[in-house]
């Protein structure tokens, strides 16, 4: 008798062959049986009319501080993942120098908005080296398997101290010493390397990210390390894929070609379509995609929905976080005394009146591009229309943008939220996503999982994939489900060399499996919870419709809910 049977089970099975009908054996934490006839299960789980698909595999989160302290590794846990990846975009928390840690927290929160306090309440640090972090990070089982990569910011401090904080060149000496930490790394397990290469991504203390204006020298001698210590994937949060360079891409692509065309490594990059210049990933994308000599590739890591800021009382950001009377309210008062204030018609005319604080043109934006601001429904809308748009709604109401935008932050108790695409919606459409997850030189990322707590929340994406892209899309285009699975399965675990265990339905590889009600699957909206260590905020966003998340063969979630199974485990290196 199999330990577990899922029966008659509509499966995809992630490589994108034709959705059939079998049942599934699981016996020892592995697919022992799929066909027709498997026999019987000491546990039996009834998958007639549900899609069964492997369990999904996200490889651009940020976790590398949680996931010292939650086992749930929420909420990606909600929707479906079993494998997670995090030290992405060149920050984490190893190797780290004993004196470092706040300097490294401060880093991480600064670029990630993950909050300080929980961080510093959260993490124990009984580790100094990568070696020592991935130790430390198999102690404790989980929900799902996780991995990690090696962050250069964290790596240049570690050797460089001060001066690879403040982005000095290194010595000949330096490149030796974070080659060799780089190496030990990927000796060590982890899967790959990472870089931030964006003005975006910003300390506390306003510092770019360490490595940020690194030459091609020292990302080369890094690459050359991850080839040298058996492979892997190098990562990169570049301005050319987020429309922050005037076209000018030559010296980031030509060292990322350089690195995959002479070690053969798969070099990856996050790539957005920027409001400012619309179409240039079509540019960036048939640079990077051009064939390589070598064994390597240069792919890009593209969204499964427009990254989406979050506006409400409770977040970073809102369009009167910075009027003077908000800001007085905001700092004396509790949430419920704050929505009572706000509700006063003389402190609602006040605020309305005042002048915003917010200088530049990203805050302008924020305080004035009501065109690009949607309300978020409880059902929520990631392909919202240009009717449906804060400024549409009050022009066929004759009422004015800033005070219908009040008043949406003002329902459900103050807990209404606005939703803001910050990039991958400038023409009011996601063909241009559909598109990029269609090319053969893109993949599926940038859920960004545990990060940007107090503003974002897409770690719900491999709902959003079934959901809307295979189910529920009307103005576009709709993937068929067998590869919209294959996306966030074969795809992402093949990339980060994890296929050879997971990633497909098939006999011998580990049960990771999910069993969804396809029909009823959905997102809900988002809400902010104040569950991280001091009691910080984070927003978390749950589904529903997922009958059974399967993890080495246990079930780990079961209808919405943690059975207390811990199954996961840390992944070292490519298999």
């Amino acid at each position: 008798m199999h330990d577990i049977v899922i029966r008659a089970g509509k499966v995809a099975d992630g490589t994108g062959v034709e959705i059939r009908e079998v049942d599934i054996a699981i016996d020892n934490g592995l697919i022992s049986a799929m066909g027709g006839d498997v026999g019987e299960g000491r546990v039996e789980i009834d998958a007639s009319d549900h899609l069964v698909t492997p369990g999904f595999v996200d490889v651009h989160t940020h976790y590398d501080g949680q996931a010292t302290w939650d086992p749930e590794m929420s909420p990606s846990s909600y929707h479906g993942v079993t494998t997670t990846v995090f030290g992405n975009c060149g920050v984490g928390f190893a190797p780290a120098q004993p004196d470092s840690h706040d300097w490294l927290i401060q880093l991480m929160e600064g670029v990630e908005d993950i909050p300080g306090a929980a961080l510093a309440e959260g993490i124990e640090w009984n580790w100094e080296t990568f070696p020592e972090y991935l130790d430390a990070l198999e102690k404790m089982p989980r929900v799902m398997d996780i991995a990690t990569q090696v962050p250069h910011g964290s790596v240049r401090a570690y050797v460089m101290g001060e001066r690879g904080a403040r982005n000095e060149d290194p010595t000949a000496d330096d490149l030796l010493a974070m080659a060799q930490i780089v190496r030990e790394g990927i000796e060590a397990g982890a899967l790959g390397f990472t870089s931030s290469r964006t003005m975006l991504h910003r300390a506390l203390d306003g510092e770019p990210v360490p490595g940020t204006f690194a030459g091609a020298e020292e990302l080369i001698a890094m690459g050359k390390a991850v080839a040298e210590a058996g492979g892997g994937v190098v990562e990169v949060a570049s301005d050319i894929g987020l429309g922050g360079l005037e076209g000018n891409f030559g010296s980031d692509i030509d060292w990322m070609r350089a690195l995959a065309n002479d070690y053969g490594l798969t070099v990856t990059y996050a790539l957005n379509q920027a409001d400012r210049h619309p179409q240039q990933w079509r540019e960036l994308l048939e640079l990077s995609s051009a064939p390589i000599d070598g064994d390597g590739k240069v792919i890009a890591q593209v969204a499964g929905r427009p990254a989406g800021l979050l506006f409400g009382l409770e977040t970073s950001l809102h369009p009167f976080k910075m009027h003077p009377t908000y800001l007085e309210l905001a700092e004396k008062c509790t949430h419920s005394e704050l929505v009572e204030e706000l509700s006063k018609p003389a402190v609602k005319e006040q605020i309305l009146s005042e002048t915003t604080g917010y200088t530049g043109r990203f805050n302008y934006d924020v305080a004035h591009a009501f065109h690009k601001m949607y309300p978020l429904l409880d059902t929520p809308d990631y392909e919202p229309k240009p009717e449906d748009s804060i400024a549409a709604r009050a022009q066929r109401e004759n009422r004015d943008p800033y005070e219908y935008a009040y008043e949406v932050l003002l329902t459900k108790n103050g807990r209404g939220l606005i939703f803001f695409p910050l990039a991958d919606f400038a023409e009011h459409t996601l063909d241009p996503t559909y598109e990029r997850l269609n090319h053969h030189g893109a993949f599926l990322s940038l859920s960004d999982g545990g990060a940007h707590c107090r503003l974002i929340c897409d770690a719900s994406t491999p709902t959003f994939m079934l959901s809307h892209w295979s189910r529920d899309r009307t103005n576009g285009p709709k993937m068929k489900i067998e590869d919209a699975v294959k996306l966030m399965t074969h795809d992402t675990a093949e990339i980060y060399g994890l296929l050879g265990d997971r990633g497909t339905l098939e006999v011998g590889k580990r049960a990771d499996i999910n069993v969804i009600d396809y029909e009823n699957l959905s997102i809900s909206a988002p809400e902010m919870a104040y569950d991280l260590p001091t009691g910080a905020p984070r927003l978390l966003q749950e589904s529903s419709g997922y009958k059974a998340t399967i993890v080495a063969g246990e079930i780990v979630r079961h209808n919405g809910e943690f059975t207390g199974a811990r199954p996961g485990r840390l992944v070292r290196g490519r298999r």
